[in-house]
C-alpha cells in the first residue's frame, strides 16, 4: 500500500503543478459557539475555494447561523483563492496529520479524491451517502441529499453513492448584448451555423465591434461541446462503468468543434485574448462591447447581468450554441462539491453532515443561486424560487437549470471521470492555443494531444496495478 500512497501523492503533485500558482490563504472564523451542556465545543473546519466577498461571505454567514443554532459546534471557514490551492493545502494538511473535516474540490478532481488513500490504505474521504446511512435528519437538520437536481445527481453519483455533497453547480451558457443584436436585426443564435450567420451580419455594420463572440480557452468548454454532440472523451462509458483506460482526444466530434472554432477565429468572428483560461479578459471584452456574445459559466449570471446594465446594455442569457449536424444530447455541469474526511468520531462527523445539509437547505440554496448564478442544487430550492416569482423577474437565472434539465442521462452528457483529469484538460487547452495562435492543422494538433493525454492517463492508472 505504501507504493500506492506514494503514487497518489505524485499524481496530486503533478496535477497541482499543471494547474498554476498555489496562491495565498485566509482563515476566517465563522462563529465561536456557546458552551454546550457538557461544556465542550466541537470545532469543524471547512476549506473552500472562494475568497471573494460574495461567496466567502455567504459561507461565513451560514456557518455563523449554524453555530448559533448548534452551540455545541463551531464551524470555521477557511478560504483559498482557487480549487487548486485547496487541493494542494489539503494534501499538505493530510500529510501533517491535521486536515479539515470538510474540503471543497472541483468536479475534475472527483476520481483523484475517490482514489486517495492514507498510508494504511484507507480512503481519505468517506462517502456522504454511507455516512448519512439512510437518515432523514441529522441533529434536527433535514437531509437534502436525496433531493439534489438531476444534473448534479447524474454526474456525482458513482456506484450508487454520492461520495461528496454537491454545492456549487454551473453549466456553460451564452450571454448576449441584446441591444447589439437588435441593432443588427438578428436573433439569438441557437446553433453553430446560427452563430456564423449572426456574426456575418453584426460585423458588416458600420459601427461593428472588433469581434463577434468570445469564450475562455478552457477545456471545460470543449467538454461541454462533446456532451452536446454525444461524443465520449474516454472509454468505459466516460469512466462511468469502469475505470477509464483510454482517452479519445482526436475524435470526430472533437475535430468538428476545433475546426469550427478555428474558422471563426480565421474570419475575425472569434476574439482570442491570447491567454489560456482567460475568464477575466473575455468578460472584460464583452463588457467593453468589443464582442456581441460571450460563452461563459452560468455561475456569474447575476454579476454579468448587473454589470451589463451598469455599462448601459441589456444582457440576455441563452443556451450554449450546439452543432446541429449531429444529434444533440446535452450540456454537462461544472463546479464543485464538499468532501467529508474519513475516520471522524461520531460527534464530529454528525456535526459536519448536519452542516453540509443545512448549507444547502432550500432557503440557503435559493439564496446562493440568487447572489451568484450557480443553479439551485435541490428541487425544493427550485420550487421555492418559482413560488417567489424569482424567475419572472430574473429570467437569465433560469437558463442554466433549463439547459441541464434538457440533457439526456447518457455517459457523454454526464461528463467524464478520469484520473489526471486536470492535466489532461491542460493538454486540450494548449492544443486549442496552438491551433489559434499558430494556425495549426486540426487533425495533426489533436493527434499529438491524443498521445500526451493518453500518457498522462496511463501514468495515473499504473498506480492501481497492484
Amino acid at each position: 500500500m505504501a507504493k500506492r500512497w506514494l503514487g497518489i501523492l505524485t499524481v496530486l503533485t503533478l496535477l497541482l503543478a499543471a494547474c498554476g500558482d498555489s496562491g495565498t490563504t485566509t482563515t476566517v472564523a465563522s462563529g465561536t459557539g456557546d458552551t454546550s451542556a457538557s461544556g465542550e465545543i466541537t470545532d469543524i473546519e471547512m476549506w473552500i475555494a472562494f475568497a471573494d466577498d460574495t461567496r466567502l461571505g455567504f459561507a461565513e454567514d451560514k456557518a455563523a447561523a449554524f453555530n448559533a443554532a448548534h452551540p455545541e459546534y463551531n464551524v470555521v471557514v477557511q478560504s483559498f483563492d482557487s480549487y487548486n490551492t485547496v487541493f494542494e493545502q489539503a494534501q499538505l494538511a493530510l500529510d501533517g496529520g491535521n486536515p479539515p473535516e470538510i474540503i471543497h474540490f472541483f468536479e475534475a478532481a472527483t476520481q483523484e479524491a475517490i482514489d486517495a488513500v492514507d498510508a494504511a490504505g484507507d480512503p481519505i474521504f468517506k462517502s456522504v451517502t454511507a455516512a448519512i446511512g439512510g437518515r432523514t435528519e441529522i441533529l434536527g437538520e433535514p437531509v437534502v441529499l436525496d433531493d439534489v437536481v438531476s444534473a448534479a445527481r447524474n454526474y456525482y453519483t458513482i456506484d450508487g453513492d454520492f461520495y461528496s455533497m454537491p454545492w456549487n453547480t454551473s453549466s456553460a451558457i451564452m450571454f448576449v448584448n441584446q441591444d447589439m443584436l437588435d441593432a443588427a436585426g438578428v436573433d439569438i443564435p441557437e446553433t453553430w451555423a446560427d452563430v456564423d450567420a449572426a456574426c456575418d451580419t453584426i460585423l458588416a455594420a458600420a459601427d461593428a465591434p472588433s469581434g463577434c463572440i468570445t469564450w475562455p480557452n478552457h477545456s471545460w468548454f470543449i467538454e461541454q461541446t462533446l456532451g452536446q454532440e454525444g461524443t465520449l472523451l474516454a472509454n468505459n462509458d466516460n469512466g462511468r462503468t469502469a475505470r477509464a483506460t483510454e482517452v479519445n482526444v482526436a475524435s470526430d466530434g472533437m475535430k468538428a468543434y476545433f475546426q469550427w472554432w478555428k474558422d471563426l477565429d480565421a474570419s475575425g468572428k472569434y476574439l482570442y485574448t491570447g491567454v489560456q483560461r482567460d475568464w477575466d479578459g473575455t468578460n472584460a471584452a464583452f463588457q467593453a462591447k468589443e464582442v456581441a456574445m460571450l460563452i461563459y459559466s452560468s455561475s456569474d449570471t447575476t454579476v454579468l447581468t448587473e454589470t451589463g446594465a451598469e455599462n448601459g446594455f441589456n444582457v440576455v442569457a441563452a443556451p450554449m450554441p450546439y452543432n446541429s449536424d449531429v444529434p444533440f444530447e446535452g450540456n454537462l455541469i461544472g463546479g464543485a462539491t464538499l468532501w467529508l474526511l474519513n475516520g471522524l468520531d461520531t460527534t464530529t462527523e454528525d456535526g459536519a453532515l448536519a452542516f453540509m445539509n443545512y448549507f444547502s437547505n432550500p432557503e440557503n440554496a435559493a439564496e446562493w443561486h440568487k447572489i451568484t448564478g450557480y443553479i439551485p442544487i435541490t428541487n425544493a430550492a427550485v420550487q421555492l424560487l418559482k413560488d417567489e416569482g424569482w424567475y419572472e423577474t430574473s429570467p437569465n437565472s433560469l437558463v442554466a437549470s433549463d439547459q441541464l434539465d434538457a440533457a439526456a442521462n447518457t455517459p457523454a452528457a454526464r461528463g467524464a471521470l478520469l484520473g489526471n483529469f486536470v492535466s489532461i484538460r491542460d493538454v486540450l487547452t494548449a492544443a486549442a492555443e496552438n491551433m489559434l495562435v499558430n494556425d495549426g492543422d486540426v487533425t495533426t494538433i489533436l493527434e499529438e494531444a491524443q498521445g500526451e493525454a493518453q500518457r498522462l492517463l496511463d501514468e495515473y492508472n499504473a498506480l492501481f496495478s497492484n
